[in-house]
């Protein structure tokens, strides 16, 4: 009798361990929310419901894609921070985000890398530099013989935004100085290069190519470590200065103490998804190179995006602590 009591207790012991994994090999058993820091519509809002689409079929569990912009992203962290760290919200965390917590970190409540936990990343896609037709330079090394004999001006969403550093990068590695001149967004900058007001500027790839196809705009390279499948005679712009790389890119994060069994499962479906050829065939219009990484690829990523970022927002001199 001693020894069934004995064997009674170690199985009660045994499922009281087992329990809690089991119960996170069930996830999910409700909708999950997908916070993002960009408008519906946006880019990044339909990689998300393409996702939440994708996993649906899977999970048979809706994704509920929640789009909260201001401040470039920083409000959307806000709010999942505030949120339970039970694997049920999730964040779109972007190239956006990470440039704005380090242009505004002094106004930044929180730490990207040790307040959010790695589940993939879902894509990248370049930014496009593109001046007006007019301008006597057909490629990057003429660009930059012709900003040597004259100053340049190049237009962005901002001060401190992706494309105010492009150019920043653009600048330093080809020694040459041209003047920024920040506009209210994207569209605006690309009017303007339209209008002559400026003589170039970066736009993601899906925003340009309608003007470039148009000839209103002359494509002159991507910013990317490769060149784009929707560009793909346009050479990335690394081909003629060594070194010189910007992406915007597109991952998903949960709050720090989301389970880890949880965050590995859903790791995996999204790898899944994203891996599969429809997925990217669904994304092709937003210029999306798929990737669908593991959560330690997207760590390993992350630590690499933020370390370019501080070096070029450093030489841009717009750290909000400066």
């Amino acid at each position: 009798m001693r020894s069934i009591r004995m064997l009674a207790g170690l199985a009660a012991l045994v499922a009281a361990a087992v329990a809690p994994v089991a119960a996170q090999t069930k996830f999910p058993e409700k909708p999950v929310r997908l916070v993002l820091g960009s408008a519906a519509g946006s880019g990044p809002d339909i990689i998300s419901r393409t996702l939440a689409d994708r996993l649906y079929g899977a999970w048979g569990q809706r994704i509920v894609v929640d789009p909260r912009p201001g401040v470039a992203g920083v409000l959307s962290a806000d709010i999942v921070l505030r949120s339970p760290p039970d694997g049920y919200t999730w964040m779109m965390l972007t190239s956006q985000l990470l440039v704005a917590t380090n242009v505004y970190d002094s106004n930044v409540k929180f730490d990207l890398a040790k307040d959010f936990a790695s589940i993939s990343l879902l894509g990248t896609t370049s930014f496009t530099l593109v001046v007006h037709p007019d301008l006597p330079a057909k490629s990057i090394p003429e660009l930059i013989e012709l900003a040597k004999k004259q100053q340049l001006r190049y237009g962005s969403s901002g001060t401190g935004a992706s494309e105010h550093l492009s150019g920043v990068l653009l600048t330093t590695l080809s020694k040459t100085d041209m003047l920024h001149v920040p506009y209210k967004g994207v569209a605006e900058a690309i009017a303007a290069t339209m209008g002559r007001e400026v003589n170039f500027t970066y736009g993601v790839v899906p925003a340009v190519v309608p003007h470039v196809q148009s000839g209103r705009l002359r494509a002159l390279g991507v910013t990317g470590p490769k060149r784009s499948f929707m560009l793909p005679d346009v050479p990335a712009i690394g081909e003629f200065l060594p070194g010189y790389q910007t992406l915007a890119w597109y991952s998903v994060v949960a709050p720090r103490g989301t389970p880890v069994a949880i965050l590995e499962k859903a790791s995996a479906d999204i790898q899944k998804a994203v891996k599969d050829p429809q997925f990217g065939e669904q994304l092709k219009g937003v210029g999306l190179e798929t990737v669908g990484s593991t959560r330690g690829e997207l760590d390993a990523f992350r630590a690499d995006q933020t370390r370019r970022v501080r070096e070029v927002v450093k030489l841009a001199g717009v750290n909000s602590k400066q």
